[in-house]
């Protein structure tokens, strides 16, 4: 896999749709990998789609986890994640994911401090968006 971020000082635009869905282990999940240095100790981050009425089993997040619902529902144990929804698991968290109707999301793993250690869970559609504060943000 190419490092296409490796060096984090640098901007990087990937075009997702020029990109095609490769087979997660778990039957009707689907993924794009953006980054990837070694999805079991380093930061990784991927376009997620899971067919409607799949799911992944219960699994620990030993480095975090941190995904945006794109599209759909994403669903867990503690609750329902309507598209628009961000959500941060800590370090050492668990869940047992699925989706009755199909969604879409965007997961970045491996990205906490291991002093990191709270959860959140966003419904970006309720809260007050802000302009941006980063130079050239308009330009994508």
């Amino acid at each position: 896999m190419e490092l296409v971020d490796e060096d984090l000082t640098e901007r990087v635009v990937i075009d997702s749709h020029a990109m095609r869905w490769t087979a997660s282990p778990q039957p009707g999940v689907d993924r794009k990998v953006l980054e990837s240095l070694d999805a079991e100790t380093e930061r990784v981050k991927t376009i997620v789609r899971f067919a409607p009425d799949s799911y992944f089993p219960e699994h620990t997040h030993d480095g975090g986890e941190e995904f945006i619902v794109l599209e759909g529902v994403f669903s867990d144990e503690d609750g329902d994640y309507p598209a628009g929804s961000y959500v941060r698991n800590p370090p050492g968290s668990s869940h047992r994911p699925f989706t009755r109707e199909g969604c879409t999301i965007l997961v970045k793993l491996w990205q906490f401090g291991e002093d990191d250690l709270t959860a959140v869970r966003i419904d970006t559609n309720s809260v007050q968006w802000h302009p941006g504060l980063v130079d050239g943000l308009g330009n994508l």
